[in-house]
């Protein structure tokens, strides 16, 4: 028994057409679905390719809920791969050039990160892999 890796993450937007312009046309991730959500009919729930083809990340729509607070049971952030430092620079580079605010990158010692947020605050880390960290099996 072992679990695979992640299924997907689902995060609560204010305004889809908004994210969906932030997701596919900023970050490229393609839809895989959009549709009523199968938890609650009445929201909208719009699936975005993680960029493995394996992975996604899934956003339901509530205009009307009030802003989220940073705390225990809150998620901090999700990251997304790139697969060398030059991409990473790339990235950085390509989403500042749009008006997207990001940081300088930030060296993690096995690996380096940049961050940016989506337009509801989500916090996104942009992060290289480093050697021995998140390749193969895990460490008991």
């Amino acid at each position: 028994m072992r679990l695979r890796g992640l299924h997907h993450v689902t995060a609560i937007s204010s305004d889809l057409e908004r994210t969906i312009a932030f997701y596919r046309d900023t970050l490229g991730l393609p839809i895989v679905h959009d549709a009523p959500s199968d938890d609650d009919a009445e929201a909208r729930h719009v699936w975005f390719d993680g960029g493995d083809g394996d992975s996604y990340l899934s956003f339901m729509e509530y205009a009307q809920l009030p802003a989220g607070v940073v705390g225990v049971g809150s998620t901090h952030h999700f990251a997304l791969r790139v697969e060398s430092p030059e991409e990473q620079e790339a990235w950085r580079d390509y989403l500042r050039e749009r008006g997207v605010e990001c940081t300088d990158v930030l060296d993690r010692g096995s690996f380096r990160s940049i961050y940016v947020r989506d337009p509801d605050g989500h916090v996104i880390e942009i992060a290289t892999r480093g050697p021995g960290f998140g390749a193969g099996e895990p460490s008991a």
